[in-house]
């Protein structure tokens, strides 16, 4: 995903130096070029060879190195780069980038680029909150330099606070955010609904289904990547959502339903691809919950037709997009669902095979819109979710 792609990353005198080797590796793996500039203090907690050696790059140190193959070190590597990540950043290096100091290699670099530039503080709680490191911050900010707010936990002298740098996954997954895509959902906000409900039976038991919410969640994280505000509505499941997705957690169908037809007017997208249970127990009472011969007995009323009320409400120059998941009938019964549902896609996959459907990580979807149909390959549900947002963005 990051194959073509030049990464700077600077690295100042911090323990937490440590993550970004890890970091670098991680975004080798993805095929990107990557490019290791270290102060001297950082040469005290990790050693530049660790990361030539991850990248097969020779790390920088000295601007005045003349063992280099860029003729001007640090204006070409500036010019090379898709985008720079300072992490761990020192209060000493934001301070001299704030204020316009370049007296070394890191910071006449940072000076030289146009491209986005990432800073991920990471110090003392007391440092991190002195009202000079935070008013260069802000400067930093407002200058369209984009911080990476710093975690809470224990840091290495022993204080608990803020002020940690955040988990190397975190860090990449904001590189992600910020090169790996084209911006073609700049400005949209898209809605997207994902996993399960459960319907509660009594206050041990409850009515669900087998969804996973990983179709809903990489079309979230496709869309944020793509540039997009997006808001996940989420039933319960097991998976960390993307770096920047505003996720709203929901347990019932009803919970669902107020949370997405809250947010409805916002969207310009919807796409609903969550499992909601048909049905839900009529009440919780022992009078209710009848056992017979040892079968249990539970009144039970239909849920909330969530798609067809967004349908039924869908404003003009709105796009929404529901699933269908049959055995049998595939295109004749989605195709049914989109007229009734006033939907204007519905992605429709068989749950035949054990390679499409719940739980696994590939799918195969046939779009049917109200003029045509578009099948798409077997394939991850990442790919499959890049697919889905080309079609829509056509």
């Amino acid at each position: 995903m990051l194959k073509g792609k030049t990464i700077v990353l600077g690295v100042t005198g911090s323990i937490a130096a440590y993550k970004t080797a890890n970091l670098a590796s991680m975004l080798v793996k993805q095929h990107a070029n990557v490019h290791v500039i270290m102060t001297k203090n950082a040469c005290n907690f990790i050693n530049p060879i660790t990361f030539e050696t991850l990248t097969h790059n020779k790390c920088l140190v000295d601007t005045f190195d003349r063992n280099f193959e860029f003729k001007v070190e640090h204006v070409s590597l500036a010019q090379a780069a898709d985008v720079f990540l300072i992490a761990p950043a020192s209060a000493n290096v934001i301070g001299k980038i704030a204020n316009g100091i370049c007296d070394d290699m890191l910071t006449t670099t940072v000076c030289a680029t146009r491209k986005p530039v990432l800073i991920s503080p990471a110090m003392n709680t007391g440092m991190f909150e002195n009202p000079i490191v935070q008013d260069n911050l802000r400067k930093l900010s407002s200058f369209g330099y984009h911080i990476i707010q710093p975690a809470v936990g224990r840091l290495a002298c022993g204080d608990v606070g803020t002020g940690k740098m955040p988990a190397e996954e975190e860090l990449f997954e904001r590189i992600m955010l910020t090169i790996a895509k084209d911006k073609d959902l700049l400005g949209k906000k898209i809605l997207v609904s994902a996993g399960p409900t459960q319907e509660a039976i009594d206050p041990v038991r409850y009515i669900t289904n087998h969804s996973s919410g990983k179709m809903g969640y990489a079309i979230a994280k496709s869309a944020i990547m793509r540039g997009a505000e997006v808001t996940l509505v989420s039933g319960p499941v097991n998976i960390k959502p993307f770096t920047g997705i505003d996720v709203i957690d929901v347990v019932s169908a009803d919970d669902m339903y107020q949370a997405v037809t809250s947010k409805v007017n916002e969207a310009d997208i919807i796409i609903m691809c969550s499992a909601v249970a048909d049905y839900t127990p009529a009440a919780y009472s022992d009078q209710k919950v009848k056992k017979h011969d040892g079968d249990i007995s539970i009144p039970l009323k239909r849920t909330k037709d969530i798609l067809k009320r967004l349908g039924e409400q869908k404003r003009e120059g709105q796009i929404l997009v529901g699933f269908s998941m049959e055995t049998e009938n595939l295109i004749e019964n989605s195709r049914e669902k989109l007229i009734k549902k006033n939907a204007d896609v519905i992605c429709a996959n068989s749950i035949a095979t054990g390679k499409t459907g719940f739980a696994v990580d590939t799918n195969k979807v046939t779009m049917i819109f109200r003029n045509h149909t578009k099948e798409l390959p077997l394939c991850s549900k990442d790919e499959t979710a890049d697919m889905i947002l080309d079609e829509i963005v056509k």
